[in-house]
């Protein structure tokens, strides 16, 4: 494939771009897809919010009272981006990790750093130093803008693995933080003239393994989740405000918080954190019109009989993982939502399958967006006929691209994207979801590796070995379930449940941790010692305590 000229004095991304024969097939098959030569998606995104729909419209707002105008929050993301490139040497190409909760300062520095030439490094402030630290190699950035409350897991993967890595903080008090630091600077900055194809985010996704696959989005593909599932399928308003549980650092977060919400002239509502429950009353109390979450928060929300919250809701979505009929159902019945259902993938950034309104058959993940096909592939790899279950595959305007890893070559299959999810298609062309193919755990919208949690558990002193799988959930989905070998001597019990849970919630994101632990004398292995999680998986069925 024939790319641009690129703006990029730093050549790494395209250096690691997988090569051409393993790249999947992408189609443009609409007008909205038709993009210039050179763009730039943060200039797109505030820039021509600010031309359109006016400075002083609010662009991003918080539980408590603050709120930036789109005017504000170009300012503030220019200065950043001065500040990138006069303080810290920044040459269009570097990479710029980002680590915060999801709030304005964190919107700033994601479009200050695209507008600056860099490449934005996503990741959440729930990660831990093991987590953090491959993502780092991998990507290898020059600059950590860091939320000043989440640093101390940056300085040391820093001091550990990354001596060339920068780390600057925003959002406290020292005379040093990027928030002073931008203060002496213009207020307007011209964003670089990146290429349509130059890399703008570098997005982690976990896999099977725990080693984390880098997957690589150019500037227009920022604007193609828009053009495809924003405006067709989501149709946001600019007196919208938009209300999202995942963090920026997911792009089903950074697409409904920053793509569509811009690109629409609306407001991002931004909590750094919000259980179910309180999130319905900020929902109410706030004037939420969208809210973007998992099926497992809305099913919490209701249970605690806080489903009325939610009446003031235009739009509500669901994604991250499958939502059940009975889910939908309720939600309908009850409270008169017609929850817009869809699947993504980081591969391909965002939604590609769902539906709206008139078009959504409950239970029905929904149709490929306009821009999108889809099929179905048979164990042998060709496309199977309807109410075949099989693997899920997806062309489009944007794809599959790993950062610089093998693994690309088992994710595109003859130009589709299979998403490793089993599907079955129907008559009228709706898709219908069956199972994850894979290894991941699916609890309440996150993947979560298996292996990467046993790891962490087998480092307490008195486990010997463990393994994990996924266990049935009726309000996460599936839940993390650990069994154990303890030490000789060591008690397995509720004391000891707890205290594994605690240190695992040390080691990774506590969203990780295993919600059920149980006790075995051994694992099951075969001959050659490999774990055998089916029979884990067949103690679960008979013994589901």
């Amino acid at each position: 494939m024939t790319l641009s000229p690129s703006a990029y004095a730093d050549t790494f991304a395209r250096d690691n771009l997988p090569p051409a024969e393993q790249w999947p097939a992408l189609e443009f098959t609409t007008p909205e897809l038709d993009y210039p030569d050179r763009l730039n998606a943060a200039a797109e995104l505030v820039d021509r919010a600010v031309a359109t729909y006016g400075a002083g419209r609010p662009a991003v707002r918080t539980p408590a009272g603050e709120v930036w105008t789109y005017g504000e929050l170009r300012e503030r993301a220019d200065r950043v981006a001065h500040a990138l490139v006069d303080d810290l040497g920044l040459v269009p190409g570097n990479r710029v990790l980002i680590r915060s909760p999801n709030n304005p300062w964190t919107v700033a520095a994601w479009l200050g750093v695209l507008k600056a030439g860099g490449i934005a490094v996503t990741t959440m402030a729930a990660l831990r130093e093991r987590e953090l630290t491959p993502i780092v190699e991998k990507t290898r950035p020059v600059v950590a803008l860091v939320d000043h409350r989440f640093v101390d897991d940056v300085v040391a993967v820093r001091d550990a693995a990354a001596p060339q890595l920068t780390i600057v903080a925003y959002g406290g008090d020292t005379d040093d933080d990027l928030t002073r630091r931008v203060a002496t600077k213009p207020a307007s900055f011209t964003a670089v003239d990146t290429a349509a194809d130059d890399v703008a985010l570098l997005g982690p996704t976990s896999g099977s393994t725990g080693t984390p696959k880098i997957t690589m989005h150019f500037h227009r593909d920022v604007l193609s989740i828009d053009n495809t599932f924003g405006k067709h399928v989501l149709r946001l308003r600019p007196d919208d405000v938009v209300a999202a549980s995942p963090p920026l650092g997911f792009t089903f977060g950074l697409g409904m918080l920053v793509v569509f919400t811009f690109r629409a002239g609306a407001c991002a509502f931004l909590t750094e954190a919000a259980a179910p429950a309180q999130l319905a009353d900020l929902i109410s109390e706030h004037g939420v019109t969208v809210l973007a979450t998992a099926p497992t928060a809305y099913r919490q929300i209701v249970r605690c009989g806080k489903g009325g919250q939610l009446a003031g809701l235009r739009v509500a979505v669901s994604a991250g993982e499958h939502l059940p009929k009975s889910t939908w159902q309720q939600l309908h019945d009850d409270h008169g939502l017609e929850v817009i259902d869809g699947i993504g993938a980081t591969e391909l950034l965002h939604i590609f399958i769902s539906a709206a309104g008139d078009e959504i058959r409950p239970g029905a993940t929904g149709k490929p967006v306009p821009g999108f096909r889809a099929t179905i592939l048979d164990a042998d790899g060709a496309e199977a006929p309807a109410g075949v279950a099989g693997r899920l595959a997806v062309i489009g305007p944007v794809g599959c691209r790993y950062l610089d890893d093998p693994r690309q070559a088992g994710y595109v299959v003859d130009g589709w994207n299979v998403t490793g999810d089993t599907f079955v298609r129907d008559d009228d062309g709706y898709f219908w979801y069956r199972a994850r193919t894979d290894d991941l755990i699916v609890s309440s919208g996150y993947n979560i590796s298996g292996p990467e949690v046993e790891a962490a558990i087998d480092a307490h002193p008195d486990v010997v070995e463990c393994g994990v799988v996924a266990a049935p959930d009726p309000e996460r989905g599936s839940v993390v379930c650990a069994f154990v070998v303890l030490g000789d001597g060591v008690t397995g019990d509720d004391a000891k449940v707890e205290e594994l849970q605690t240190f695992v919630k040390g080691e990774l994101a506590p969203y990780k941790y295993p919600r059920k632990v149980l006790f075995l004398p051994a694992l099951p292995r075969n001959t050659s010692g490999k774990l055998q999680r089916f029979k884990l998986r067949q103690l679960l069925e008979t013994d589901p305590a």
